[in-house]
């Protein structure tokens, strides 16, 4: 098969730039044809750009033209999209329609339904656009604590729902779980093209949890108020275990200024330190305030066996199973959290326990080759319901 991918890169490489990377390498090991074509907010340079790009955010012709042309050279039997926002913006659909070829749509956060994506105002969640207006987001300056990148975001959005651009335009969208498709559908997405196929992690053969090997806890991510980190911060305060910080934004001065002297902050890590960091500790933590997609640190913690302790949150509760695969505890309650950190480290065969079922729920539902078996039949299915319809 012949793939084409599109993709806006963020300037800082998060999940979804990982997701693609990887998307992409097994395709074209298992021998289809693939192509990405991508751009990068890197672009976006100044004051001047970023008005541009906010004058354009709706429907840039300039990225439409150049998608007719890669599909003109390249005759791709499907398009794979990924982020658009804001530089591909949602006139590529137009660059696939008009050539006839289908369109699937990964849905890595919430744009679609929410300005700031993330379903979140002031670190907890927030569904205010969801079932009322996009101008609430203006309001309280969701995008950027910014009213006029705000309101850039929120004329996008109200554009193209109510040109039906989601409903018509799209073949089949991807959700990273059934509670993220079930927020879609209540944003106005239709049921019927939603498939659901999580992130996948390659696994390195790392061996198992060892009682006495691993110490500590670590938490991997950006800084931020939505991640939890006033909540993790409060919890440890009551913790004499271990605790490694990894990841940068925001609220570095707030963990720098804690002295806490059983907190190491690593900072921005690579994925090779980030393997590295796997295989020394007891169990991830995960304290999001905010609905989570899918986040990678979960399906590499579960390849290399190590359960994890996150907030009873979104779609934390469909990824980790209680007293299974991790423990889960009340999202923004930093005594429950601190409860539930010392119950693990405390019960170290539990630990290992709930390590193992990890390892062995990553190599049912999250290795390379299942994810190549849902993403094909997904875009087998995709192609012959377009052929249907447009026969």
């Amino acid at each position: 098969m012949k793939i084409l991918i599109l993709h806006n890169y963020y300037k800082e490489t998060g999940g979804e730039d990982t997701v693609v990377s990887l998307e992409k390498a097994l395709l074209r090991l298992n021998g289809n044809v693939v192509k990405l074509f991508k751009v990068n907010n890197h672009q976006i340079l100044d004051k001047l750009t970023q008005i541009k790009t906010a004058l354009k955010i709706k429907y840039s012709r300039k990225h439409k033209r150049l998608i007719e042309n890669e599909i003109k050279n390249f005759s791709p039997d499907i398009i794979h999209a990924h982020n658009l926002f804001p530089l591909l913006t949602p006139s590529i659909y137009d660059a696939c329609i008009e050539s006839k070829i289908p369109i699937v749509q990964t849905l890595h956060n919430y744009r679609l339904i929410c300005p700031n994506a993330l379903l979140s105002r002031n670190g907890h969640t927030c569904e205010l656009c969801v079932s009322g207006s996009f101008y609430n987001a203006v309001f309280y300056r969701c995008y950027r604590d910014s009213i006029f990148g705000s309101l850039a975001v929120v004329r996008m959005l109200s554009h193209h729902h109510k040109k039906k651009t989601w409903l018509n335009k799209v073949d089949c969208f991807i959700a990273l779980t059934n509670f993220a498709k079930n927020k879609f559908i209540e944003g106005g997405l239709p049921q019927e093209k939603i498939r659901v196929k999580p992130n996948f992690f390659i696994d390195n053969k790392s061996p198992l949890l060892q009682e006495g090997s691993r110490k500590g806890v670590l938490f991997l991510g950006r800084l931020s108020h939505e991640k939890g980190i006033k909540t993790l911060l409060q919890a440890w305060e009551a913790l004499d275990i271990p605790l490694k910080i990894a990841g940068d934004g925001p609220l570095i001065e707030m963990i720098t200024a804690d002295n806490s002297s059983n907190i190491t902050i690593l900072g921005k890590i690579s994925p090779s330190r980030v393997i590295e960091e796997m295989t020394k500790i007891r169990f991830i933590v995960m304290p999001s305030e905010c609905y989570e997609g899918f986040p990678m640190v979960l399906v590499e913690a579960f390849a290399h066996g190590i359960p994890v302790v996150a907030s009873n949150l979104g779609g934390m509760p469909e990824i980790i199973e209680n007293n299974f695969t991790g423990l889960l505890f009340e999202a923004g309650n930093p005594k429950d959290l601190a409860k539930k950190v010392l119950w693990m480290h405390t019960h170290p065969e539990e630990c290992i326990r709930m390590g193992e079922n990890a390892k062995n729920v990553y190599k049912q539902k999250y290795t390379p080759e299942k994810n190549y078996e849902i993403l094909m039949d997904i875009y087998q299915k995709t192609i012959e319901t377009y052929e249907i319809k447009n026969s």
